[in-house]
């Protein structure tokens, strides 16, 4: 099986199996059976007769089901069956699947059909990291069902498995004597129920059997439901239209509902960040406003609830800060992880004060803005109160969990992501420049939220000025005059980190960067040592530390490109904007509309197309998202008081394009585009 295996999912619970759809438990992939961090079914091998099954095809019927056409024994190069297996699995909180044993025999056949079923409930965290178990899993047989329990404390997690047709159940799974007539078909359903026990020893979300025979119904609608509610796209270009329509389902297919929080958060990736993240679910929220609004306002809701109250060394926890992971497994539970949640990122909070500024735009949800007035205040403050590690005006970022915690607490949060241009590493603290960049962003837009909403002016007037001064700092101490870039960040003795990199084009979309400069850093984007024709690598091929296949030191991100094409747009660079969206949108057809985390940097012409990054998450969050803003950033779409201005651009590849339905303060609202057309209008709009 390749790592990435075929997976289904409702929100945060998922499966991910091999070709055939069994269940291999690996030492480095989370596969499996998972639900809010915990592994729930580690082993799932259908046989027949004792032999495997050879898988002849599989359809990818949605999100949340696949079908397998299945035969007994190895592959030769001729198949010539008596039986076949249809296996179709489905997940809704729960997992099912319905097999169809068929006999094309003109003889009755008497058969043995087997599934082997065990569990670990091994926390995410473990899997790349084995540890033996502290707790005690019990195993037993009981009204015809199968139970797994596993107890430490009072973390009480279950598996229960039941059959609708009768079985010889033991410990190790089920096995069911078959006989079938000539021509003939037999078929039952399994179910697996993952159970979080809370206390009193009650299940934390749904009964047993809330869901069953319900899957495809309920998760359809819900589907439909949700697609409704979304602009419609008509365009010419069919990458865009497979990509929007892709990404939309992705999104709709990985929300969820938090165990103490009713409304459903997007979260981050499959299959290793099913839950939320800070700046993830930030991004995400900013990047599809346009088209799915409600997903900002629960984000803003849930990380307010979260936010750091007090000083946390373990957790990476100070008050203001807005949190950047939190997690439901046993080794958050019993702090042997700091998740529960986790504070270790130096860009959420101030990205949380943008984009509480950037819903109302959008919205008019001015109530909303109030409610969360205290908590917009705190990581304002925790800008210069805690972000300014070194005093010198700069958010810096050193961890206070030395032993777990994140070291680099930037978006770019691997090891090695934050350079010299030589290949050094610089020491902690660091501010990288994005960073600054977001300060200067949430000050501006906190000012407006003062003065409009919160009826302080005198704060507004404080906070743009401090915005005023941050901006000349910054384009003083950041800037190299020798290549004319934004250095990647300052080390603790404020000189400059000079590898060149994206977080330049974060830079133009925050609007720190000086008009005179802004052309000289478009020409770097999408100069020859960063850009790839796929789009803009994290880090210039320049650099020491360059590698097309390293994490954040030279592969593709579509999210980054997205915010890069955003931060053209914003200074007025459209060609470039379009240049950007279109190269990833036509990256976005080899991986069938499914943009993935990241792609390797390698020039278009060597490989000719894209190579996906070997443990990319997909479906991602914001790589989904990506979609979505490089629509509203080739439309030109910005809210404008209660009108949508409409300002479109697009390369001449895209064509036409139609977005309808667009919800927004105004209402609903259409916005047109064509290729080679200046358009530059209000959107026609509908209330």
């Amino acid at each position: 099986m390749s790592e990435r295996g075929v997976s289904i999912l409702d929100g945060n619970t998922f499966v991910v199996s091999d070709e055939r759809g069994d269940l291999h438990p690996s030492p480095t992939f989370p596969t499996g059976l998972f639900s809010f961090d915990t592994r729930f079914l580690s082993t799932w091998v259908l046989t027949v007769d004792g032999e495997p099954l050879n898988a002849l095809s599989r359809d990818d019927l949605q999100y949340f089901e696949t079908r397998y056409f299945l035969v007994p024994g190895e592959p030769t190069h001729y198949v010539d069956a008596k039986v076949s297996v249809i296996r179709q699995q489905q997940i809704c909180r729960e997992f099912s699947e319905q097999l169809t044993v068929l006999n094309h025999d003109t003889e009755e056949r008497h058969l043995t059909l087997r599934v082997e079923m065990a569990t670990d409930f091994a926390d995410l965290f473990e899997i790349k990291d084995v540890r033996q178990k502290t707790g005690k899993t019990l195993t037993s047989v009981e009204d015809g069902h199968l139970r797994f329990r596993y107890e430490r404390g009072t973390f009480h997690r279950e598996t229960i498995i039941s059959s609708t047709s009768p079985a010889r159940v033991d410990e190790t799974g089920m096995t069911f004597d078959l006989r079938i007539a000539p021509r003939g078909r037999w078929s039952t359903e399994l179910h697996v129920y993952p159970i979080v026990r809370g206390a009193r020893g009650l299940d934390i979300r749904a009964s047993l059997d809330a869901h069953q025979g319900q899957v495809k119904p309920q998760l359809r609608q819900d589907l439909d439901d949700f697609l409704v509610q979304t602009p419609q796209l008509v365009c010419d270009h069919r990458s865009l239209q497979t990509a929007y329509e892709r990404s939309l389902t992705d999104l709709a297919a990985m929300r969820y509902s938090p165990l103490a929080f009713p409304r459903r958060l997007p979260a981050a990736g499959l299959p290793w960040f099913m839950t939320i993240f800070g700046r993830d679910s930030i991004f995400i929220s900013l990047q599809t406003l346009p088209f799915v609004p409600e997903l900002a306002s629960t984000v803003l809701r849930d990380l307010a609830f979260q936010q750091g109250s007090k000083l946390d060394d373990y957790r990476d926890e100070e008050p203001g800060k807005i949190a950047h992971e939190f997690r439901y497994g046993e080794s958050a539970a019993f702090e042997e992880q700091p998740h529960s949640p986790y504070y270790g990122s130096a860009d959420s909070t101030p990205l949380y004060v943008i984009l509480l500024d950037e819903y109302e735009r959008w919205s008019g949800d001015a109530s909303l803005v109030r409610q969360l007035e205290l908590e917009a205040r705190a990581a304002l403050n925790w800008i210069d109160e805690y972000g300014d590690i070194l005093g010198n005006g700069y958010i810096s970022y050193q961890r206070r969990n030395t032993v777990n915690g994140l070291e680099n607490q930037c978006w770019k949060d691997s090891w090695d992501a934050v350079s010299y241009r030589d290949g050094r590493l610089p020491g902690l603290p660091r501010a990288t420049c994005e960073l600054q960049g977001y300060a200067y962003d949430a000050k501006l837009r906190g000012a407006r939220l003062a003065r409009h909403f919160w009826n302080d002016p005198a704060y507004a007037d404080r906070l743009e000025a401090e915005a005023a001064d941050l901006k000349r700092r910054f384009n003083r101490d950041f800037w190299i005059e020798e290549g004319e870039y934004y250095a990647l960040a300052l080390d603790t003795d404020g000189k400059p980190v000079d590898a060149m990199s994206s977080n330049m084009g974060h830079l133009l979309w925050s609007g720190i960067v000086e008009p005179d400069r802004a052309q000289r850093i478009a020409q770097h984007l999408l100069g020859p040592s960063m850009f790839s024709g796929w789009g803009v690598r994290t880090l210039a091929d320049t650099a020491a530390r360059y590698n097309p296949v390293g994490y954040h030191v030279g592969t593709v991100w579509p999210f980054d490109n997205s915010i890069i094409a955003w931060g053209l747009w914003r200074y007025g660079f459209r060609t470039e904007a379009g240049q950007i969206a279109e190269a990833v949108i036509d990256a976005s057809q080899y991986f069938g509309g499914r943009l993935p985390e990241a792609f390797a940097g390698y020039e278009r012409p060597l490989t000719k197309y894209p190579v996906e990054y070997p443990t990319a998450c997909s479906p991602q969050g914001w790589s989904a998202g990506a979609t979505l803003l490089f629509l509203r950033t080739m439309l030109g779409l910005n809210p404008h008081e209660d009108h949508l201005a409409v300002d479109p651009a697009l390369p001449a590849a895209i064509g036409r394009i139609e977005l309808l339905d667009i919800p927004g303060r105004w209402g609903r609202a259409d916005a047109f585009g064509r290729s080679g057309i200046d358009s530059r209008r209000r959107a026609r709009a509908r209330r």
